[in-house]
Parts: C-alpha cells; structure tokens; sequence
C-alpha cells in the first residue's frame, strides 16, 4: 500500500509559511533564498576548512576510540556507517513509481550509539577532551591520544562535567563517550524523551534531570547548571560549531561510498540527499559538508513533523529573529521524539538559508508506515524519527516535476537511528505501525 494514503501533500513555492503547515498538513517548501553553492559558501559565516579540520580531528581520535570501544575495532575507530541500496522494489515504492535510485545512509546502525547524534556528541567531547589533556601536557608531539585512556587522563577528567539538554540520542552520545573517558555527565531530558532512553543513561552512570516541558526547556535547564559550576563543558546543541562539524565529517565518508557504488555525480546529474531534522545541527552540518564538496550537484533536503516544523517555520519566515513552531498553532507533539524541536538553531539556520534546497513535513502515520515498511522488507530497524526522509521523497519528486526541473538521478535517505531500540520498545512501534 503506498504511503501516499497516508499523506495528500500539497507542495508549496513561496516565502511565507505556507498554510499547510499551520495546519498539520504535510507539505513541501521549496527554498527562494537558495543560491548557488559557491557564493553561499563563500558568504557563509561558518567555513568550509572546518569541515577538513573536523576530518583530521577524527582520523586523531581513531586509535583512542578503537582502545575505549574494541567492538569497533573492525571500523578501526571511525565512526561510520554503510551505504545501502533499496531493491527495485522498495525504491518505486519510494519513489511513488518515479524511476530514481534509492539509496541509505544508515546511521541508524552507527558504531557505538546507534544513532547520528554520535557523529557530533561524541566529537566534541573528545575536542573537550584534547584541550584539557593538551592543558595539561598529557597529549603533545609524537604522544598518540590511545593515552586519553590511561588513569592519569581519567583522573584529570573526573574533576569535569560535561552537561547537555537532550530528547534522547544526543544525551546518549554525549553519556556513552564522557563516561568511557571517565568524565562526569549531566543530561537535562524534555518530556519528549522516552523513559528507556533516560534508564539507558542512568546504568552507565550519568546524571538525568528530568524536565516537565519540551526540548528548549531541557537545553535551558543544561545552560543554567553549566553557568553556576566551574569545572564543566555546556555542549549547545542549539549553539555549538562543534557538534555542527562533528556532523559536516560525515560528507567525506558519504562522498567516497559514492564514488565506490559507481554513481555519477554532476550538476547535469545531480543527488537527493533527505535529512531529519530536529533543532538542525545533524542535518546542517552534513548538508554544509556534502555541500562543500559537491557544490550544486547534490539537493539537500530537510525533513520534520508536522507538529515540530522548527526550521521550515524560521527559513520561511526569515532569519532576522527566532520563531517558534507554537506561534504558528503546533503543538510540538509528535511520536519523532527525536524531531519534536520547538525552534531551530539560529546558528543553523542562518548557515542553510542559502543551502538548503527544500524542508518536507510529514505525518507520524507515515511514520509508522515505512518503520513498518523497512523493517518488513529491508531488514531495517528504524525509530520514527529516522525514518521520516522516505515518507518525503515522493512528495519533494512531485515538486520538482510541477517546476519542470531536473528530477536527481540518485535519492539518498539519511536514518538517524533504532538499531539499539530495546526489542519491547520496538515491539510497541510496530504494534502502533499494525504488525
């Protein structure tokens, strides 16, 4: 059954916030403040230098990772994910029919956390970790950082505390690598975090300060503990430039997949990449490091809930002043916990105001559908949250063919995460999905 019965989008071309987003209504917004990808690059306020910066950071970390975690050990501590190909099959049913090449970058089954917050969670603390065992004289010329694992690094990094306003995944990242390197951690969770996940961070030791209102609230309540202590590292997930190139690094390694896989990549052919996105670091970052290095022969594209459009609703209404998904009449409730962001990072925002080629929103049935979908037919064990670019792909499709451009010859569908899911936990997602 095609997901469409579960979507009826309507596109839209303009500058506004378009109706149908004021009504929960999945739509597509197709960027006017795109520009071509030179100029925005050069105009832009972050730099594309960061991206290799960030590229031979983790290439430094790799044997401090292979040491902490030797599971990954056959990754030899990079933090990456495979590239998969849908069958025919699935991919037409993607597509809606439309003859394009599905691809997934399945960061739902990434190394260590099993979720993309890892490639900006777990990066800037170890950046963390590098500046305070440089400080210190621990690391230095010709000392590998493996040494950031001996008792005289976790004895100097037992007297910090790393905090973090989260939903979930990134809170995990950030628990998952601090206290391997023996930090102290501090993850301040919305009422949107599922209670698995905060249990999770609690067995390995991390402190969880449990809030009654959404995610801005949590990042708040992280900020104001940061500001009363010394000692510590607030990691801003709606501020950081860290977590932001932690996440442009996985550009590079997409980049060589493609080459790999034989896929011709051009202006004249370009490719789809769909992003999830929630207050928009994971989803930035990647969209500025594959734009760096393929220009305008890759389509980014941002995909929210219906409920938590953040970054549609501040790119359309202009990056002049931060807004809200509740001035528009959401209510921020959606089954994507991961996604259910009230307003996006300016940060952000003002980075892919020129980059960023369109944001879908879609519905949570849709969600559920292709969880379902995946799981049946592609072995995929996917959150709701990453499965949101396949319910967007056939709708953004139908938008490009109503402006008579180029359909891309190649639609690569970026999860976030699900592979760790609890099984009871995943059970109930697909109850909710009718298995």
């Amino acid at each position: 059954m095609p997901h469409s019965r579960y979507q009826n989008v309507k596109e839209f071309h303009g500058g506004e916030v378009p109706d149908q987003v004021r009504v929960s209504e999945p739509t597509v917004w197709f960027n006017p403040h795109l520009l071509p990808a030179l100029r925005a690059l050069e105009g832009n306020e972050l730099q594309v230098s960061e991206v290799m910066e960030a590229a031979d950071r983790w290439r430094r970390f790799a044997p401090l990772l292979s040491r902490l975690f030797p599971d990954v050990g056959e990754v030899e501590g990079r933090i990456d994910s495979p590239l998969l190909p849908l069958s025919s099959e699935l991919s037409m049913r993607v597509t809606e029919n439309l003859p394009q090449t599905v691809l997934v970058k399945a960061d739902h089954a990434l190394p260590l956390t099993g979720t993309i917050k890892a490639r900006g969670g777990v990066y800037e603390v170890l950046v963390y970790a590098e500046e305070l065992a440089l400080r210190e004289r621990i690391v230095g010329p010709g000392i590998g950082y493996s040494i950031l694992a001996d008792e005289a690094a976790r004895s100097l990094f037992a007297q910090h505390t790393l905090l973090v306003g989260s939903t979930g995944n990134l809170g995990f990242s950030v628990g998952m690598i601090g206290r391997a390197l023996g930090f102290n951690v501090e993850v301040h969770m919305s009422s949107d975090a599922k209670e698995w996940k905060k249990e999770r961070l609690r067995r390995i030791g991390v402190q969880v300060v449990e809030h009654e209102a959404d995610y801005s609230v949590a990042v708040a309540g992280a900020r104001h503990s940061a500001s009363k202590r010394g000692f510590c590292h607030f990691i801003d997930d709606e501020n950081s430039r860290l977590l932001f190139f932690g996440y442009s690094a996985a550009a590079l390694d997409l980049a060589s997949q493609i080459k790999n896989a034989g896929i011709e990549v051009s202006e004249r052919s370009p490719f789809a990449v769909f992003l999830p996105c929630g207050v928009g670091g994971a989803p930035g970052g990647v969209a500025f490091g594959l734009k760096a290095i393929f220009g305008d022969a890759v389509q980014c594209v941002f995909v929210e809930p219906v409920a938590s459009p953040c970054m549609l609703v501040q790119l359309a209404s202009g990056i002049e002043r931060s807004v809200s998904v509740y001035d528009f009449g959401l209510d921020n409730k959606t089954a994507a916990d991961g996604l259910a962001v009230p307003q996006a990072s300016m940060l952000v925002a003002r980075a892919m105001q020129p980059l960023v080629h369109a944001v879908a929103t879609v519905s949570d049935d849709s969600l559920f559908f292709w969880v379902k979908t995946l799981f049946e037919e592609a072995g995929m064990k996917l959150e709701p949250s990453a499965a949101s670019g396949f319910a967007s792909v056939a709708s953004y499709l139908r938008g490009l063919k109503a402006q008579g451009a180029q359909l891309p010859s190649a639609c690569i569908v970026w999860t976030t995460g699900g592979s760790l899911l609890p099984v009871k936990e995943f059970e109930k997602i697909l109850a909710r999905a009718g298995m």
